[in-house]
């Protein structure tokens, strides 16, 4: 049997303080771990993700069981309207949703009590009721064909069959009534002597009658009077002798014995019958109870006596003889007050309390058929489920299946199932992920240990490619060709970590990697899927804890794997901690541990390498979650728009556009005939100021045009082959144009550039317009095919390769080149800007400055300082480990160029060095 989850706030009796303590904690654990992570020297971009991952964990352990009543109730809902009350929601919790839970489960279980009463009203009544209907049809076939005489005794057959429907409806209709709180109490002044005499009279005529010779006595104090509904109370007592007379045994005594209690009064009717079915007398006071036919009848008898009794507050119940007791008959006891209490017109119960109702609806079974506690009935109990068909069609030897009264307790709905949705549902097969979660953790582990302390170089591309391996292992479309191209792709921009040591260039290299490993394990196509695809990678953190949770659980019943891990980490953990504390504390100590551990400040290393393999270990498993459960991001899509009836709806908006870029073009035409004379005249700039100005808004205008044909492409009608040619034509003229104005731009950038400089920015700035201009022409080709699915993943696989190229092509270097050549043309050099290049640019800036010297710049032993060494600002980390795991080719071209020395440069903010004293700028010849 499967542990019960902790549910450590359960005992708080309010939400609200639930809530103010989860807060509390979860706030507290995420500055705890900050200022761990703080005071180690750990980077900002692995301690907010673990400090974050800390506050998930207390919230998540905390708040567990406290909003899945909730939950549970919504499902248990759905469950009843579909006509299902057996469900229970958990409702362990005191408080407000706790008590909602409880309240839940005391309505489901009185609707589950009515709803199973209404079934097997309904099939019992229709057995009951056939078995006469079908005598009397009998009967009356055999009177029609002459086999049967109409004499007296057919006659009177008849009459008995009939007189038993009659008795029936009648006490259902009694029955019904009590139930609806129809029938109420007319309370008026009862002397019970003479009640009970006068159904005792009436008892003996009915046993005279049929000619069973069976005696009643009774046996009631004189002076006894009580206040009650006479009429109901002679129901009671004639329903009692009735039962009692009709199974007791000829020549029997049925007495009946009235006396007064400490609380009220009571009633007891004895008879000298079999008695009751050991352990089953409480279900004689059910409809249609234990019993059979040789009774004679109707089984609503005894639960008519019920309710009339729970209508005066008193109760009946039937008494059992002890085990070892010979039986002598059946006693059943009525208990009333002497006055009943105040009875509300319209109310429908008033019996047992709703804990008492519950339990009893619980623990009653759907043989709840009553007719004797001194026989059997001769027709099944019947289990709610049953039609009646079934019921009167089953042989009398044969028992009904049993019908359990265990309450069904619901399943609770996982927050993230509720959350997510049918967007991303997590398949059944997927119930554990041992593969995944080791693999994660050693890849984590393995990133703990190579990374810290190391520069970009082979050990990050060693780790990323052992994730990619992992996770493209995992994935079912490994094999697709899109796959295989993403691989393809991130494999040469996981290169570009061994190549070139610029951050920026690994930044975008790893985060264009990631989004082709979303696009790829999601099969995203459209650019929504493909933004949904890249939000999934993080959001599988929270998505794949259900299953994260059930593969631990899984591993922990490992008889020697878990116990092993245990005991390692908590020895592991006294180690550092009493190993730390003596070592601190005795210096002979001290010096033994300072002998055999290295020269390292063991507590910031160990907090740097936990980080690292957390953060390291949880971005390969979101992403192996992901591999293993992509979420269904084709759902993720723009709203169809509604095609314009009429074309000149999108046509003239378009028009307008179309006309602005005309406009535009014709300026630039008057501006390259009129030459830099006629801009300065114009704008009273120089031309090199002019583009510089209009640079970024036409790279803005140029994503907009995409924008716009998106959206046409979208609302334009193409029912006919005039409304595609229009559409191709009017498309392409506008692509047409932006593709002009992206020359322009880049036209523009390059005379900027001459003007005052290179930057990595300014380059990086101009593939990006290229890259615009490439989709483009994307968009043409696919406004031609009037087919556009295909771009996004066109466009994305364009991006990576230009990156690539870029990449490789070592940008640091070729800018630096370019301001060289430059500075070899007209003297003039922006020394503070070469400065901030990183090492990729060491050797280029170097080899193209040579051993040229600063004119009029020395140093103290009157040597000339090299202009190669006031352009050099980059150095190597002297904390970073310098192995064959950290060897990176543009750190290690850089130092062999040559090293550079510590002396700042006065007027600058850059964090630069040079050697000697440097100028900032070089203003030209």
């Amino acid at each position: 049997m499967s542990r019960a989850p902790e549910r450590p706030l359960d005992g708080v009796g309010s939400i609200t303080v639930k809530i103010g303590v989860l807060v509390t904690l979860s706030i507290l654990a995420a500055v705890v771990v900050s200022e761990v992570g703080d005071r180690a020297g750990v980077s900002a971009w692995l301690t907010i993700p673990v400090s974050v991952a800390a506050a998930l964990f207390v919230t998540q352990w905390l708040a567990r069981g406290m909003t899945s009543p909730l939950r549970q109730m919504t499902v248990a809902a759905g469950r009843m309207a579909g006509g299902d009350y057996s469900t229970r929601v958990t409702a362990s919790a005191s408080d407000e949703v706790g008590q909602l839970g409880t309240a839940f489960n005391t309505m489901s279980a009185e609707l589950d009590g009515a709803d199973r009463q209404r079934r097997e009203l309904l099939a019992t009544v229709s057995h009951e009721l056939r078995t006469p209907l079908a005598a009397q049809r009998a009967l009356l076939e055999n009177l029609v064909d002459g086999v049967v005489t109409p004499d007296d005794r057919a006659l009177q057959t008849a009459l008995d069959q009939s007189e038993r429907l009659s008795a029936l409806v009648q006490d259902l209709l009694d029955l019904s009534r009590v139930e609806a709180g129809v029938a109420t109490l007319d309370v008026e002044p009862v002397q019970v002597a003479d009640l009970l005499a006068r159904c005792a009279d009436e008892a003996r005529a009915t046993v005279a009658a049929r000619g069973h010779e069976v005696s009643v006595e009774v046996d009631v104090p004189e002076d006894l009077g009580v206040r009650a509904d006479r009429a109901r109370l002679a129901q009671v007592v004639t329903n009692l002798l009735d039962n009692a007379v009709r199974h007791s045994p000829a020549g029997g005594t049925v007495r009946v014995v009235a006396d007064v209690t400490g609380t009220g009064w009571s009633l007891e009717v004895h008879d000298e019958g079999p008695g009751f079915p050991p352990g089953r007398s409480e279900e004689m006071f059910a409809r249609f109870g234990v019993g059979d036919d040789a009774g004679g009848g109707t089984g609503l008898g005894l639960s008519i006596v019920r309710w009339v009794c729970e209508l005066h507050g008193g109760t009946v119940r039937a008494l059992e003889a002890e085990p070892r007791q010979t039986a002598t008959g059946a006693v059943v006891r009525v208990e009333l007050p002497l006055t009943p209490p105040a009875y509300r017109r319209g109310q429908r119960d008033v019996g047992p309390p709703p804990q008492e109702a519950m339990s009893r609806t619980t623990a009653q079974t759907t043989d709840d058929r009553e007719e004797s506690p001194m026989a059997t009935h001769d027709s099944p109990p019947l289990p709610a489920q049953r039609t009646a068909d079934d019921a009167a069609d089953r042989p009398a030897h044969v028992p009904a299946p049993p019908v359990s009264g265990t309450p069904i307790p619901v399943p609770t709905p996982s927050v993230f199932d509720t959350l997510f949705g049918r967007l991303w549902p997590e398949p059944t097969p997927l119930r554990t992920a041992p593969v995944a979660l080791w693999a994660s953790v050693g890849i984590g582990a393995l990133a703990a240990v190579l990374l810290p302390y190391r520069g970009i170089g082979i050990a990050y591309a060693l780790v990323l490619l052992a994730a990619g391996a992992l996770v493209l292992r995992l994935s079912p479309r490994r094999r697709d060709p899109w796959t295989l191209a993403s691989a393809a792709l991130c494999v040469g921009l996981a290169s570009l970590l061994v190549l070139r040591a610029a951050e920026w260039l690994a930044v975008l290299a790893l985060l264009t990697a990631a989004l082709l490993v979303t696009t790829a394990l999601t099969g995203a196509r459209g650019m929504p899927a493909m933004v949904a695809g890249a939000a999934a990678w993080v959001l599988s953190g929270l998505r794949g804890l259900p299953l994260l949770g059930r593969t631990i659980t899984a591993t922990s019943r490992h008889t020697l794997l878990w116990p092993v891990v245990r005991t390692a980490a908590i020895s592991l953990v006294a180690l550092v901690v009493f190993g730390g504390l003596f070592a601190s504390g005795d210096a002979v100590v001290g010096a033994w541990v300072s002998d055999l551990l290295p020269e390292v400040d063991i507590a910031e290393s160990l907090v740097l390498r936990s980080f690292t393999w957390f953060v390291v270990g949880g971005i390969v498993l979101a992403a192996c979650y992901l591999a293993l459960n992509p979420p269904r991001v084709d759902l993720v899509e723009l709203p169809a728009g509604r095609r314009l009836a009429r074309a000149w709806e999108w046509v003239v908006p378009v028009g307008v556009v179309i006309a602005t870029f005309v406009v535009f073009l014709l300026a630039q035409g008057a501006a390259m005939f009129g030459g830099h004379d006629f801009v300065q005249r114009t704008t009273g700039m120089t031309y090199a100021e002019s583009v510089h100005q209009g640079f970024g808004q036409l790279t803005l205008a140029t994503a907009l045009t995409l924008v716009t044909v998106a959206i046409v492409g979208r609302r334009a009608s193409r029912e006919t082959a005039r409304d595609r040619v229009l559409l191709r034509s009017v498309l392409g003229v506008l692509c047409g144009l932006t593709l002009v104005v992206v020359g322009s731009a880049l036209y523009r950038m390059h005379v900027y550039q001459e003007a005052y400089g290179f930057t990595v920015l300014r380059v990086l700035v101009d593939a990006f317009e290229l890259w615009l201009g490439l989709l483009v022409v994307l968009v043409m080709v696919a406004g031609w095919r009037l087919r556009g699915g295909w771009v996004p993943r066109a466009a994305l696989a364009s991006g990576a390769t230009f990156l690539l190229v870029i990449g490789l092509a070592n940008p640091e270097a070729w800018v630096a080149q370019r301001n060289i050549d430059r500075y070899a043309e007209s003297g003039r050099l922006d020394l503070t800007y070469l400065q901030t290049l990183g090492a990729d640019a060491v050797p280029t800036i170097r080899e193209g400055l040579g051993d040229e010297q600063v004119v009029g710049r020395t140093v103290a032993d009157d040597d000339g300082v090299m202009l190669a060494d006031c352009a050099v600002g980059w150095r190597p980390d002297d904390e970073l480990t310098e192995d064959a795991l950290s060897w990176n080719l543009g750190r290690a071209r850089a130092e062999a160029a040559g090293a550079v020395s510590l002396t700042t440069i006065d007027g600058t903010g850059y964090p630069t060095y040079a050697l000697g004293t440097c100028p900032v700028e070089l203003p030209g010849r």
